[in-house]
């Protein structure tokens, strides 16, 4: 079983920790001729397939390096602008690498604030009152994990369908939080978590996590 990664957001709705454990890799590389039978567009900063699937390059996917030197953004190693580098004929045949782009940091700011407020939504669309908000979102490759703090803070995690027990590893990683955020000294409630033992132990509760399913006692 696999668990993809952990956020960790104020009662603000702002992201104060976010932790890849798992990101799949659905990536492709070809050698291609002028012209390239592919559109690509500008898109977030990112170079990205806008029309034309072939060979496990689909629509969405932005390229990741050409000639196997990775590409920073919408530009190549040298600074120049990818598309038009790929306009020139002289630069054929190349070899163009695409994949899904990470999200970027801003990004998952962002998405971390939708969710508090879908959060928020959740709750007061309850027929019944004191409703505990989202708690698991599902779809048919990942499920969202959602616990709630009575202090506003939200633990989630991103995990396969069939992975166990995620009800107790929530409450771990709120144990951790409690044990080596909250109690350093160092650290600012409501801000972003640096901690190196808080770091160490979240990752070791998800390696156990992902091999046993569950929490026994004593983990």
């Amino acid at each position: 079983m696999v668990i993809f990664s952990v956020y960790v957001v104020n009662k603000a709705g702002g992201l104060i920790y976010q932790y890849d454990n798992y990101v799949p890799r659905a990536e492709a590389e070809k050698t291609f001729s002028y012209p390239l039978d592919l559109v690509l567009k500008h898109h977030d900063e990112k170079v990205v397939v806008s029309f034309g699937q072939r060979d496990g390059i689909k629509v969405g996917h932005a390229v990741l390096s050409i000639n196997g030197i990775d590409v920073m953004g919408k530009s190549t190693a040298d600074g120049k602008d990818i598309l038009e580098y790929l306009k020139d004929p002289s630069n054929y045949p190349v070899s163009i690498r695409f994949g899904r782009a990470r999200l970027s940091s801003n990004e998952k700011l962002m998405l971390a604030s939708m969710f508090h407020s879908l959060f928020a939504i959740g709750s007061q669309l309850s027929p019944e009152p004191g409703s505990s908000g989202i708690e698991m979102l599902e779809t048919d490759v990942f499920k969202l994990h959602c616990f709630q703090t009575l202090t506003g803070i939200k633990f989630i995690v991103l995990a396969d369908p069939r992975q166990a027990s995620i009800d107790a590893l929530l409450r771990k990683i709120y144990e951790i939080y409690a044990d080596f955020a909250l109690k350093n000294p160092f650290y600012s409630l409501e801000m972003p978590i640096r901690c190196e033992l808080f770091d160490q132990n979240l990752k070791s509760a998800l390696e156990i996590a992902e091999k046993a399913g569950n929490f026994g006692a004593g983990s």
